[in-house]
């Protein structure tokens, strides 16, 4: 059973900067974010596995960063140039299977376990 500690996340203004953090309770091949505005279907954010390879969707692309702490079990992810449209609960995911790919890092299934989100508000 992998344990997730989400932190950071909150409220700012369009333009401002965010960061969150994910602990997970061990090392694993590919830890990152998804989020879900409302009314919307859960999305990939980004995704890095344990080589340091990232994967971002087209939205985000630029603006968010993705990294990962030295014991491989933490991701971080920086947010900066926040729109009103990145409102969400972001949660992280923890794929105990594999490494991450390009072509289904982004599928839900692909990930087993979940944070229980914290949520990011950008206003205009």
């Amino acid at each position: 059973q992998v344990q997730l500690v989400e932190s950071g996340g909150g409220s700012v203004q369009a333009g401002g900067s965010l960061s969150l953090s994910c602990a997970a309770s061990e090392p694993r091949l590919c830890m990152g974010w998804f989020r879900q505005a409302p009314g919307k279907e859960r999305e990939g954010v980004a995704v890095i596995d344990r080589d340091g390879n990232t994967y971002y969707s087209d939205s985000v692309k630029g603006r968010f960063t993705i990294s990962i702490g030295k014991a491989k079990n933490t991701v971080y992810l920086q947010m900066n140039s926040l729109k009103p449209e990145d409102t969400a609960m972001y949660y992280c995911a923890v794929d105990t299977g594999g490494t991450c790919y390009e072509d289904s890092w982004y599928e839900e299934f692909k990930y087993n376990y979940w944070g229980q989100g914290t949520q990011v508000t950008v206003s205009s």
